[in-house]
């Protein structure tokens, strides 16, 4: 009886999750999952495309109307939040904001399903969207593996995007890419959502718990260096930022920090006010400044 109740002794407690003696993580949200569907009311289709079995990487894709079949459409390569460790491309939640962004910037969206903690620490979730990334561009010769990427993508525009925990990925993405170069690929942009770089000390310590390698609370994916600012593969970047967001300090760190660098590029920021984290997602899906939002997301993708 004393090892089951020792067993069970919780040795750390995080914003999602606990871990356990034993080793065992229970983590505090369950993901609901939903399949690809032709939306009724915006005509965008979405199919699912595995990109890697082993480690196992895939991607929803989702596809506006189309009105003129010889037109290209810019790409949003999308990576989802959820704390590392929960949330899916394919739930419910992110299935209906891809078809709304999807529509909106009459973009081709690729959102991608990575490794998540406890299964699979960081850095996979870094790995995981790189390998989605050189995904994308296995198509700018026309001839990659799925048809609607090889049909309709406009590889000049591809634009990284992602929200909190999937902003912070989409950030490493464009220095590796400002680093190590995407041939075929033109990043046109980047579109982070409440971007988490760490935070309060309880975000900072659950990022480094999941990162068993990790360089402490000044690691440079939880806290991107100017001179990795500096490598920013893209040339524009949108910052959405809710004022009453525990992450707003440091979304707002990272802001200044990139216009200090030696980047050189433009720094668009949007703010809703009164609003909380992933508002727009969790609590007023359907409200003026979640519509706003999306109506913003879309015009900074088809700007000239």
């Amino acid at each position: 009886m004393e090892s089951t109740n020792s067993n069970n002794e919780v040795t750390h407690e995080f914003r999602f999750f606990k871990a356990y003696k034993d080793g065992r993580v229970e983590i505090s949200y369950n993901t609901q999952k939903v399949p690809p569907s032709t939306d009724s009311v915006t005509g965008v289709q979405s199919k699912d495309a595995i990109i890697s079995p082993e480690p196992a990487v895939s991607a929803r894709i989702f596809l506006p109307k189309v009105h003129d079949p010889t037109q290209k459409l810019p790409v949003l390569f999308y990576i989802h939040g959820g704390g590392f460790c929960f949330e899916s491309a394919f739930s419910p939640i992110f299935h209906k904001h891809l078809t709304s962004l999807a529509a909106e910037a009459n973009a081709i969206a690729v959102s991608v399903e990575y490794g998540l903690f406890p299964d699979r620490p960081i850095p996979a979730c870094y790995d995981d969207t790189w390998t989605a990334l050189k995904w994308v561009q296995s198509h700018s010769t026309r001839s990659g593996p799925d048809p609607w990427m090889n049909h309709y993508a406009d590889f000049n525009r591809v634009f990284l995007c992602g929200d909190s925990g999937g902003a912070n990925m989409c950030s490493s993405l464009a220095v590796r890419v400002g680093s190590v170069g995407l041939p075929g690929v033109k990043l046109a942009g980047m579109v982070l959502v409440h971007p988490f770089f760490g935070g309060l000390a309880v975000d900072d310590e659950m990022w480094l718990y999941m990162c068993p390698e990790n360089g402490g609370v000044q690691d440079r994916r939880l806290r991107p260096p100017a001179e990795d600012l500096a490598k920013l593969g893209c040339e524009r970047v949108l910052i959405f930022f809710a004022e009453r967001d525990h992450l707003r300090e440091v979304g707002q760190w990272y802001c200044d920090e990139l216009k200090k660098s030696e980047w050189g590029g433009s720094v668009e920021v949007v703010e809703h006010e009164d609003e909380f984290h992933e508002f727009h997602l969790l609590s007023k899906p359907e409200g003026d400044k979640a519509l706003d939002l999306i109506k913003r997301f879309g015009s900074f993708i088809n700007q000239n």
